[in-house]
């Protein structure tokens, strides 16, 4: 069953929801060194559990798994590729460097990727694995377009879709520059990116957009110093992610909602987890809502501005509902971290219930996710 909630001028689905025994334990298990609760040590921490290719290679080469021993042998040779908007690189733009990909690649390329703003709509389809968009560290590298539901649907309304395994993204702004919706445009969802490929990586990103900026669709993603703007369900999808350090920014003028996490029963293994994360910007924001049957999503060790309302979380929970939710915090702080004022559903972690998704080991990470590249 579903409501709509309309105010100044956003509309949101909100499904009614209950939440089973507190005893509900995450079909994750962790093993391995945890995230340090000082956020001075996390970049340390991260650099050890994101070790050298060189140090992994033997690891991967050896081991039983095929994936693992393909990502060994894409990274042996790693082609670059480059686009400039003034021509003076291999392409003009972004969607010709990635077509001149053969279907079925098997080797890492690298598309380096000038400063500027690159007006196109890219898809990388799940033939081509092992590709690295790298935007100009020092210069602004911008993906945008304007694509909306109305026109293509939420789903493929991105400014990029990314289908394929292995994916790695440094230094890339990707926007959606459609208008904030309003109560006169119907299916105004406009999404900035689309990751349903596993093994994804993303380093110094910015997603932003205003309704479901961030399609986090499916598979295992790990995004470090990232910026996600937006004003409703603007982190949403059924993916098994961890975001690290990244800035959380709401835009929302009234009533906003941070995710809208896709997770259909407990024993599945995705869910969204923020530590040492920010939240700052504008509204009366939640946490999250329950969108499917099983949502699941954390927050540990994040700042929370005093933009979130003292429910934390958007439910319309009744005695008779049946569905469960996994809405969780911990050590958080900042005016809207009180737990005091919690909605009933949230559970407020032990450390036991928070560690298994403080650690590498939530994606499997240490046996996957490589340094950015260093070029």
């Amino acid at each position: 069953m579903a409501y709509e909630i309309k105010q100044f001028g956003i509309l949101v689905i909100v499904l009614t929801t209950t939440f089973l025994s507190s005893h509900l334990i995450p079909t994750v298990v962790c093993t391995g060194t945890a995230i340090p609760l000082e956020k001075s040590k996390l970049d340390d921490w991260i650099d050890r559990s994101i070790k050298d290719f060189d140090e992994k290679k033997t690891k991967f080469n050896n081991t039983k798994s095929a994936l693992y021993r393909a990502l060994a042998a894409a990274e042996a040779h790693v082609k670059v590729i480059t686009v400039k908007k003034d021509g003076s690189g291999d392409f003009k733009s972004v969607t010709d460097a990635i077509k001149s990909i053969p279907a079925g690649n098997s080797q890492r390329v690298l598309i380096k990727i000038g400063a500027g703003e690159y007006r196109e709509k890219i898809l990388i389809d799940r033939s081509k694995n092992f590709i690295t968009l790298f935007g100009d560290p020092k210069g602004l590298t911008t993906i945008v377009y304007d694509g909306t539901a109305a026109k293509y649907g939420t789903f493929n309304s991105a400014t990029a879709i990314v289908e394929s395994h292995y994916f790695v993204a440094v230094n890339i702004a990707f926007v959606n520059s459609s208008p904030m919706p309003d109560s006169r445009r119907l299916d105004a969802q406009a999404v900035a990116l689309r990751i349903s490929g596993d093994k994804a990586a993303f380093h110094n990103c910015k997603f932003i957009g205003f309704q479901d900026t961030l399609c986090d669709d499916m598979g295992r993603h790990f995004f470090r110093n990232c910026y996600i703007e937006g004003t409703v369900d603007f982190i949403f999808g059924n993916g098994q992610s961890l975001y690290l350090n990244t800035t959380i920014k709401s835009v929302a003028k009234g009533l906003g909602v941070i995710t809208a996490n896709g997770r259909e029963k407990p024993i599945q293994k995705s869910g969204f987890a923020f530590v040492h994360c920010t939240i700052v910007g504008t509204g009366d924001i939640y946490l999250g809502r329950a969108w499917k049957e099983s949502p699941r999503v954390i927050f540990a060790y994040t700042y929370m501005g005093a933009l979130i309302n003292s429910d934390g979380w958007l439910n319309s929970m009744s005695d008779n509902d049946k569905k469960s939710v996994y809405f969780g915090e911990y050590k958080c702080k900042g005016p809207g971290a009180i737990s005091s004022e919690r909605a009933k559903f949230v559970k407020i972690l032990s450390d036991k219930e928070a560690e298994p998704f403080l650690s590498m080991t939530y994606l499997n990470g240490n046996k996957w996710i490589l340094p950015p590249p260093n070029v």
